[in-house]
């Protein structure tokens, strides 16, 4: 898919070419699942022309319906490229696979985060009163999953105590609005879903993940580490460029939000949503810090799922060193 102009194309390409820093030493296809309703940094840097002349193309080969199914189809080989909560990161690679998180896939902050509504005269008031509760969230055993278990333990109750549901983002407000479910959890990457569900009114938030986890990356890229080893250099480009596509979304939030909108009519997707596209929620240069994984790693270890010391986030980070280790 190519939206940006001809003029944006030839000018993008000339600025790598000009910092001769970003060329692959061969010629590798990264497959993805892409997510509904938004666009990843990598695929940003596509449509900015950041790959060309590197030798790296990306390519689109469906939906991903969540992040553990992105990771399941990295597993198996379907994709070069996984996009995962850091929770369901970390239990994949607890299961077994050698996955690297390759740079933060979003992040959450004062501008981004994911929030939890319930319809303007619901009883519900704060996070002990979603105990018993109905929660639609877009899948399980990943970042909407494990923020309401954190939540939940954060006010002395037991984290399996709402009933959490798996719904499409598409339909999380149709399923609040027709009284479904009590609470409809919009992902920190549903800020377009979130947006337009706002803009309707009617609805009112009852607490969002920073204020449960503080300012973190939400999830990762992921990327195998048998295929970095063997594409050491291609997998150093399409982390920097997609790191600097993160830099260009947060710099140029109306010129994103334009690509994004033709990247979602093109596939057929409501393009007005678009507007509400709050950006990516990481940190200048798109890299991410120990705590975004340890958190997380210190949780798993409280709930007996690892043993302490067996994880570290260190060990999990992609650094260009990744590829002789």
């Amino acid at each position: 898919m190519t939206f940006h102009s001809r003029k944006l194309a030839l000018s993008a390409a000339l600025a790598i070419a000009l910092s001769g820093s970003a060329y692959a030493a061969d010629e590798v296809k990264f497959r993805y699942l892409a997510s509904q309703g938004g666009l990843s940094a990598h695929e940003l840097a596509a449509e900015l022309g950041y790959f060309e002349g590197t030798g790296i193309t990306i390519e689109n080969v469906g939906y991903a319906t969540g992040g553990p199914a992105s990771l399941i189809a990295l597993a198996s080989g379907d994709v070069e490229i996984g996009s995962a909560a850091t929770s369901a990161v970390l239990n994949s690679i607890i299961g077994g696979n050698d996955f690297v998180a390759a740079y933060p896939s979003n992040g959450i902050n004062d501008e981004v985060q994911s929030i939890f509504y319930v319809l303007e005269g619901s009883p519900i008031r704060e996070i002990k009163d979603i105990a018993g509760k109905t929660v639609a969230v877009n899948t399980l055993g990943a970042h909407l999953d494990y923020t309401i278990r954190e939540a939940l333990h954060s006010v002395g109750l037991p984290s399996d105590a709402a009933n959490q549901i798996v719904v499409p983002g598409p339909q999380l407000e149709q399923v609040l609005r027709s009284g479904q479910v009590d609470v409809s959890a919009f992902g920190y990457w549903q800020t377009t879903f979130e947006g337009a569900a706002k803009q309707k009114g009617g609805l009112r938030a009852i607490f969002d993940d920073t204020d449960v986890l503080g300012e973190i990356a939400g999830g990762f890229i992921v990327l195998r580490r048998d295929f970095i080893q063997k594409h050491p250099e291609a997998a150093k480009v399409f982390v920097e460029q997609s790191e600097r596509a993160l830099d260009y979304a947060r710099e140029n939030p109306e010129e994103t939000k334009a690509i994004l909108g033709k990247a979602l009519a093109e596939r057929g997707e409501n393009a007005d949503i678009a507007q509400f596209f709050r950006g990516y929620g990481v940190r200048p240069g798109g890299k991410a810090v120990e705590r975004d994984l340890q958190f997380w790693i210190d949780v798993l270890v409280r709930e007996g799922k690892l043993k302490e010391g067996q994880l570290s986030a260190n060990e999990i980070l992609y650094s260009p060193e990744t590829a002789s280790n």
